[in-house]
């Protein structure tokens, strides 16, 4: 019997879901020939990927690192010998995937998980002999996707890219892939929801820049980059990941949408790498609180915290700018912002429609060139303390800034405001965000200095809640804190 071979554990997610849905009332039937005519016409492109990776011998755990020089077993093993396969040399490790072809001359679309560490990869389409060596284009871990190419000699059969921004909630879809090694197996199900985030599924695949389709067709280990098809044969999403208690599929599978695959593919097949637009700036969520605080009728787009020196936004936007369109898409949440404008060429000028002091204006800004480590989000941790003046108002501690505070608490002598020595863990205020060590600048509009001057501008709020400028471990940042 042959060993069942291992899969890589980036395929399944632990936990279970804490999300319900309500059951549907009536589903749209299948036609009557169901869907045989479909798969028979897209299968021929869906390959199985096969990569082996050579472990070192620093990876190997063999029993000599189990039982070390001086251990009671160590005589044991020099008189009996060492099991076969732990005699020190490394077994190589194997993995199992999906994907399709996307060019008949023999570019292949998978996940980058799947051949993520591969030292070789090989492809088989269809039966068990055609089989090839392939090779890596590119490749992109921000949205765990990989373009591979095999050299069949002949034009091969491929499938479309389709439109996935016109998928619905309820849209009938097929994956087929190679889920347990099996090859060649077609599951039915409905799009059963759009727009979902990786952090949802209890760990993290891809990144920021993926909103996921979730699907209840059937996704299971090697179904990994496999396509997810619409009823009109064409790839609406590559299936990534699931979300399981177990490992098997229990109805909640996720699929990379098909309109980021076209961009980041067309990017790989080009340079073999994937540039991104970047604007620039440090943003967090738009709050209730913070929404109140500015008039607003609603807690959607994206706060400006921050904007960085030199970037593409210096001179453009500020701190304290609602950012509400983007190039013309709208901004529900400071989430979708990286995506919208990863996805934007670098070198455009965009218009951004941004709410400030309280009214809408539109600006044009020019997109600059994501690099590593480059974050458009605001931390807020922090730990909490205690001692300082009393400001009733926040339920907060705070003191004006002193040489032994800077010291304290790492602050620069260009630093000004009001720093926070404490908050009452049972006020609103610490609820809201509000920790030891942040730094008050203004209150709304109004700079602040002095615990009077803070007490002051918080007795000038006409709103239920106070709109605070901030500054956290160096990044600046805004809190909406209700005030009592």
């Amino acid at each position: 019997m042959n060993p069942i071979p291992k899969f890589k554990s980036a395929m399944a997610a632990a936990g279970v879901v804490a999300v319900l849905w309500a059951p549907v009332a009536a589903m749209a039937a299948p036609p009557p020939q169901g869907y045989a005519d479909l798969v028979e016409k897209v299968s021929p492109s869906v390959v199985t990927i096969t990569t082996t990776e050579n472990v070192k011998n620093n990876q190997v755990a063999g029993l000599d690192q189990m039982f070390p020089p001086g251990s009671p077993f160590e005589q044991f093993f020099k008189r009996f010998g060492v099991p076969e396969g732990q005699q020190g040399k490394p077994e190589p490790m194997h993995a199992l995937g999906s994907g399709f072809i996307i060019d008949p001359s023999g570019y292949i679309v998978t996940n980058y998980h799947v051949i993520d560490g591969a030292d070789s990869i090989k492809v088989r389409i269809g039966k068990q002999d055609n089989n090839y060596n392939a090779k890596v284009i590119g490749s992109d871990k921000e949205t765990d996707l990989a373009l591979l190419k095999i050299d069949a000699k002949k034009p091969l059969p491929s499938v479309p890219l389709g439109n996935s921004d016109k998928l619905r909630v309820g849209d009938t879809v097929l994956a087929v892939g190679n889920p347990f090694g099996l090859g060649g197996t077609v599951t039915a199900g409905i799009v059963s929801a759009l727009g979902r985030e990786s952090d949802m599924m209890g760990h993290h695949i891809g990144s920021s820049y993926v909103d996921f389709i979730q699907t209840d067709a059937a996704i299971n280990k090697g179904n990994s980059g496999g396509p997810l098809f619409d009823v009109e044969g064409e790839v609406v999403g590559v299936n990534s990941a699931i979300y399981s208690p177990n490992g098997g599929s229990v109805g909640v599978g996720f699929a990379i949408p098909s309109d980021i695959v076209k961009t980041v593919v067309a990017q790989l097949k080009a340079t073999g790498s994937v540039k991104r637009g970047w604007l620039g700036v440090y943003i967090q969520n738009v709050t209730p609180d913070i929404a109140e605080a500015t008039g607003l009728k609603n807690s959607k787009g994206a706060l400006v915290a921050q904007v960085t020196d030199g970037g593409p936004s210096e001179g453009k936007l500020k701190s304290g700018d609602i950012i509400l369109k983007f190039d013309g898409k709208t901004v529900d949440s400071s989430d979708q912002l990286p995506r919208i404008v990863a996805n934007t060429p670098q070198n455009k000028v965009v218009p951004v429609e941004v709410m400030r002091d309280g009214k809408r204006e539109t600006i044009s800004v020019k997109v600059g060139e994501r690099k590593e480590n480059q974050v458009a989000s605001a931390n807020t941790e922090m730990p909490a303390g205690s001692k300082g003046e009393v400001v009733k108002k926040l339920g907060a501690n705070v003191a004006a800034l002193s040489d032994t505070l800077r010291q304290k608490y790492g602050l620069g002598d260009d630093v000004q405001g009001v720093v926070v020595t404490g908050v009452d863990d049972k006020t609103q205020a610490m609820d809201n965000g509000l920790r030891e060590g942040d730094v008050i600048h203004k209150v709304g509009s109004n700079a602040v200095k002095t615990p009077k001057q803070l007490a002051s501008a918080l007795d000038k709020v006409t709103t239920k809640s106070a709109l605070l400028y901030i500054t956290r471990r160096g990044q600046q940042l805004f809190l909406g804190v209700p005030i009592a």
